[in-house]
């Protein structure tokens, strides 16, 4: 099983449990400020990821680190703990994201990335935004990014689903057309 694939399968078990018995928005709060916190001290983040420390010594820390944190919902520290028992906070970015993702599902959300030749203004960013909720029924947030390598139009990926209307691929797909007649 690939390190992605575990870390959706930890993030879906917290999710389901956080779901039934805790806050599911605060449990992802909570894990995202811990990861952020392990991540943001390297002498740390390399103690816990480490395959040489052993896993009760990784425990000590994430107890002592839990202990200092004000997480407030017994979901979260289990699964911590969990990880650190079975050698796997390795997988704590991941977990991180992947249950920010199951989240964002849960609510109806969906992320969307554009990518323009130029700035997107407000007033056409907004109306991409609001074309994308039509489009797939869900709140979208929108991340824009600049390439002007796509000469012109615009790159939107929403989840797994590519829609390329930039001039570089009309380019592309002219001249393969042109080159087969």
């Amino acid at each position: 099983m690939t390190s992605r694939a575990a870390a959706a399968r930890y993030a879906r078990a917290l999710f389901d449990v956080a779901v039934r018995e805790a806050d599911p928005e605060r449990a992802g709060t909570e894990l995202a400020a811990f990861a952020a916190m392990v991540s943001a001290h390297e002498p740390l983040e390399r103690a816990l990821v480490t395959p040489s420390v052993p896993p009760a010594r990784k425990r000590a820390v994430v107890e002592a680190l839990l202990a200092q944190s004000g997480i407030a919902t017994a979901v979260v520290p289990k699964l911590l703990l969990m990880l650190a028992d079975r050698d796997r906070l390795v997988l704590l970015p991941d977990v991180a994201e992947a249950y920010r993702e199951r989240l964002m599902q849960h609510q109806g959300v969906v992320r969307a990335e554009v990518t323009t030749a130029v700035p997107l203004p407000g007033e056409r960013r907004a109306a991409l935004e609001q074309g994308l909720a039509r489009a797939t029924g869900r709140t979208v947030v929108l991340t824009a990014t600049v390439n002007p390598a796509i000469i012109g139009g615009a790159v939107t990926r929403v989840g797994s689903t590519v829609y390329d209307g930039s001039v570089a691929r009309q380019l592309e797909r002219l001249k393969e057309q042109l080159q087969t007649s």
